[in-house]
């Protein structure tokens, strides 16, 4: 693993420097590659869902990063411009790595899915941004995979997981635009998707809302849903049916014409 310092000076408070973390392949099969945000409610990122899917990835021959990106005290809009910073970092330096620009995925659990699809879907600028040239790289990546991910914003269905919500933008914010559903458009990326329905902290009608959203507008996606595991996983190897969720990724990739 070598970390990577996507900033010459950190911009926004600088409590926490965020990083890239690189993972080689070293049986390289593609040149495609994931970024990864581990979950943990916007207050923590788990190890599991960053370095863990990383060496995943790593065995099926793909190149991986994981991006740590500054989560509580602080808040919107640092995490996303940590996860759009990430991607055109990768981008900007894509020839160095032996990397496709335009094969360039993120993947995210829980509120680490919130902010995959989060850079999926939001188009407004934010601050800090256009500092250098490699700000100048587009930050949409070409492929989300979502973990069961926090998708629907905090209102009467009751499905949000509202501690990812506050701890991202406080308790009085405009929750709708920074709730993925609700942001899919026609040029929104291809995603894979997969959740528990028995998930009791990120309820499955999260994935389904997303999931409804991209096939209003025609995006491709595949999504796959299991009876029982809960929440949190990540490669669930403790699980042997819900496990077969990362097997299914690589398939989705070869389909994808991103694996051979």
């Amino acid at each position: 693993m070598i970390t990577i310092h996507m900033w010459d000076k950190i911009p926004g408070l600088c409590e926490q420097e965020p990083v890239l973390e690189y993972f080689p392949a070293e049986n390289k099969k593609t040149n495609a590659t994931c970024i990864i945000f581990p979950g943990g409610g916007y207050a923590a990122r788990a190890r599991h869902e960053g370095r863990g899917y990383a060496q995943f990835l790593n065995r099926i021959g793909m190149d991986a990063f994981v991006c740590q990106y500054r989560c509580a005290p602080h808040k919107f809009p640092l995490p996303l411009l940590d996860a759009r910073r990430a991607v055109r970092y990768v981008r900007s330096h894509a020839e160095e790595y032996g990397i496709n620009p335009e094969k360039v995925a993120v993947m995210g659990s829980s509120a680490g899915g919130h902010l995959a699809a989060m850079i999926s879907t939001y188009r407004d600028p934010i601050d800090f941004e256009d500092i250098d040239d490699i700000d100048k790289r587009s930050p949409i990546p070409n492929a989300t995979i979502l973990c069961y991910p926090v998708c629907h914003k905090p209102d009467e269905l009751n499905i949000a997981h509202v501690g990812s919500f506050y701890n991202l933008l406080g308790q009085d914010a405009n929750f709708e635009k920074y709730s993925p559903d609700l942001l899919v458009s026609g040029s929104t990326p291809p995603a894979f998707i997969w959740h528990n329905s028995d998930d009791d902290a990120v309820d499955v009608r999260n994935s389904y809302l997303y999931a409804s959203a991209l096939r209003v507008n025609n995006i491709n996606h595949e999504i796959h849903v299991f009876p029982k595991g809960g929440h949190g996983l990540g490669l669930a190897y403790n699980d042997p049916h819900v496990a077969q969720w990362s097997g299914l990724l690589k398939n989705w990739f070869t389909y994808m014409s991103w694996l051979e």
